[in-house]
């Protein structure tokens, strides 16, 4: 297995984030079955990890990402910039600055989500509508309809993590403008915690009925 193109890829799935093997192969000018093998191979040495996302028609598409044994191959300068700013605010202006901060933040995505979501009414509509956001932010997002009628939202992959680790008002708010960009239709639940040991974060949510 060739060394230069292992590192080919994982560089792909780096700067391009979670890809298929027919999208890798289409980049990299190789064959897509050479690229199955490599990503066989990263996998066993636990660098990457898929995900089987279903579409609307056919086969669930297999989307392959780094793991965070991948990413640690890289430096990582940007989470330890996050880091220490979220620490030195906390010095600076207490547990207040940042919520402050975490409130801004929250205040500042639901305008541009909403604006987004403008044109969606239906709450199914608005679900695909935010997991297209979430996705292009990098977070691997997937809308399913449970059997008892509800839907989950899903995010493979969270794009603040080592934030989200040192600073739990992030998920809490997170939480908040999800309910928020739904709007009082939808009545929202987490249900898997990426941070408290589950695989991935997971949303119910169910409609709520007309009054």
């Amino acid at each position: 297995m060739s060394d230069r193109t292992r590192t080919r890829i994982l560089n792909a799935l780096k700067a391009g984030g979670p890809q298929t093997a027919a999208e890798l192969a289409a980049s990299l000018s190789v064959t897509p079955v050479a690229v199955r093998q490599h990503l066989d191979g990263l996998l066993q040495e636990e660098l990457v990890d898929f995900e089987d996302m279903k579409g609307a028609v056919g086969r669930p598409r297999r989307v392959w990402a780094l793991s965070a044994a991948g990413h640690a191959r890289f430096p990582d300068n940007h989470s330890a910039l996050i880091l220490s700013l979220l620490s030195g605010l906390r010095e600076l202006y207490g547990a207040q600055g940042v919520e402050d901060l975490i409130a801004f933040r929250e205040k500042e995505m639901q305008v541009a989500y909403e604006k987004e979501l403008a044109g969606a009414s239906a709450l199914s509509d608005r679900l695909s509508c935010l997991a297209d956001l979430r996705n292009r932010e990098g977070y691997m997002a997937e809308v399913e309809r449970d059997a008892d009628g509800s839907w989950l939202f899903i995010e493979n992959h969270c794009s603040i993590c080592a934030a989200a680790s040192v600073c739990q008002g992030l998920c809490r708010s997170e939480l908040s403008l999800f309910a928020s960009v739904l709007g009082p239709q939808a009545e929202i639940e987490r249900c898997e915690h990426l941070l408290s040991g589950g695989r991935r974060c997971v949303y119910r949510i169910r409609e709520r009925a007309a009054v």
